[in-house]
C-alpha cells in the first residue's frame, strides 16, 4: 500500500480478498434506527440519511433464491458487460496503471471485476472504495490519498447503475472547478438508462443481480456514514451476516462466465444525442410519476429496478409501479412488496426507460 494510505485507518478489505479492493473507510459505531423513524427525520429535514442506519438483516430463504435466480438468468450479461467496459477503459486509459474508485456499496461488485478484467487484459490496475453521499459529496480525504498514489488522470469513477442520476450530478459537483479532472468527470457503470454515466454497457433497466442483496454481497460493508469528526467517512462491519455472505461466490460466479465468453467489442460512450434523447426520457417519466402522485421532493421517486427494490428494503415505501407483472426480472421486487403488503401497479410505457419505480411514502 503506498505511503499516501499511511496513517488512515480502514476497515480493509472487508469480505473480499485482499486484492480485490481497498475501502478507505474508517469502522464506526453506530446506533441503529427504526426505519419509520428514519424516513420521518429524513423528511422533516432534522437528521440526513447519511448521519443514520438501520438495521440490517439476512435475506429471507426466497430472497436468496430469487438472487441465485437473477444470478443465472443474468450472471453471463453482466460478465459480458464487464468485459465490454474493461475493453472500452484499456482503450482509453494510457497510463502506466488504472485506478478505479468504487462508490460503496453498489459500485463495489463491477469495480472488483473490472479489476480483474483489466489484469487478464495486461494492464496495471487498482481498486478503492469510497463515500460519496448525495448533497454532502465525495470524501475528500479518500479521495485526494488516491489522487497522491495514482493521479487524478488515472481514476475512473465506478458505480452499478444510474437511477435519476443523482450521483453522477454529485460528482459533478463535489469536482466542480477541480481542473485535475474533467468537466464531465469519468463516470463508469453497468446501466444507465437516465444516460447521465461517461461510459456504460447498456441504457437497459435490467435486474443486475448484485444489486438485490445489500451487505452480503458487497464485503459485509453498510452504506457510508457521514463522520461526526474530520477524516474517512465511515461504514458499519456486519459481521453478523458472515454465514450468509456470498460476496466472493457472486465474483467467481461472474469470472467463471467471463472466461468463456467469445470476443467482444468494447463499449462506447454515449453520443450527444443519445444522450440528451435518454435524459429528456427519464425525466419526463419522473415527472409524471411526480405528478401522478403529487410528490414534490424528487427524492422520493426512486426510479430502476435495482433503486426500487432497494427503496422498498430500507425506506418506507407509499407506492410501486412497475411496467410488467409478468417481468421476470421484478419478481423480487415483488416478493417485497407482498412482505411489506404494497400494493403494485402495473403501469406499462408509463414509466419510460424504466421498468420499476417505487415512490417513498410522505411521512411529515
Amino acid at each position: 500500500m503506498s505511503n499516501a494510505f499511511a496513517g488512515l485507518e480502514t476497515v480493509g478489505s472487508g469480505s473480499y480478498d485482499a486484492d480485490d479492493v481497498h475501502f478507505l473507510l474508517r469502522a464506526l459505531q453506530i446506533e441503529v434506527t427504526d426505519v419509520q423513524e428514519k424516513e420521518r427525520l429524513i423528511q422533516t429535514r432534522q437528521r440526513h440519511y447519511s448521519e443514520m442506519i438501520s438495521q440490517e438483516y439476512a435475506p429471507s430463504d426466497t430472497h436468496k433464491s430469487l438472487y441465485q435466480r437473477a444470478l443465472m438468468q443474468n450472471g453471463a450479461r453482466m460478465a459480458a458487460d464487464v468485459q465490454a467496459l474493461a475493453l472500452a477503459l484499456n482503450e482509453r486509459y494510457n497510463g502506466p496503471s488504472i485506478a478505479l474508485v468504487s462508490f460503496v456499496r453498489a459500485g463495489l461488485p463491477l469495480g472488483v471485476l473490472l479489476r480483474r478484467a483489466l489484469l487478464d487484459l495486461g494492464r496495471e490496475a487498482a481498486h478503492y472504495g469510497i463515500s460519496i453521499i448525495r448533497d454532502r459529496g465525495i470524501d475528500n480525504v479518500a479521495l485526494e490519498a488516491i489522487i497522491k498514489s495514482h493521479g487524478a488522470e488515472n481514476i475512473v469513477f465506478v458505480d452499478g447503475w444510474t437511477g435519476k442520476g443523482a450521483i453522477s450530478g454529485q460528482i459533478r459537483d463535489s469536482l466542480a472547478g477541480d481542473s485535475r479532472f474533467p468537466a464531465d468527470p469519468r463516470l463508469v457503470v453497468l446501466a444507465d438508462p437516465c444516460g447521465r454515466a461517461w461510459l456504460a454497457a447498456s441504457a437497459e433497466d435490467w435486474l443486475i443481480p448484485s444489486g438485490i442483496l445489500g451487505a452480503t454481497v458487497s464485503g459485509l460493508v453498510s452504506r457510508s456514514i457521514w463522520p461526526q469528526t474530520p477524516g474517512l467517512h465511515g461504514c458499519v462491519v456486519y459481521d453478523h451476516l458472515a454465514e450468509h455472505d456470498v460476496t466472493m461466490s457472486f465474483i467467481h460466479s461472474i469470472e467463471t462466465e467471463r472466461a468463456q465468453l467469445a470476443r467482444l467489442a468494447a463499449a462506447q460512450p454515449w453520443t450527444l444525442d443519445q444522450a440528451a434523447a435518454l435524459q429528456h426520457s427519464a425525466v419526463a417519466a419522473v415527472e409524471r410519476i411526480s405528478t401522478r402522485f403529487a410528490v414534490t421532493n424528487p427524492n422520493r421517486v426512486k426510479p430502476g429496478i435495482a433503486e426500487a427494490t432497494r427503496a422498498v428494503m430500507r425506506r418506507v415505501p407509499d407506492h410501486v409501479l412497475v411496467r410488467n407483472l409478468d417481468d421476470q426480472d421484478v419478481q423480487l421486487l415483488l416478493h417485497l412488496t407482498r412482505q411489506a403488503n404494497i400494493e403494485v401497479q402495473e403501469v406499462g410505457d408509463e414509466l419510460g426507460p424504466y421498468r420499476a419505480v417505487t415512490v417513498i411514502r410522505s411521512v411529515r
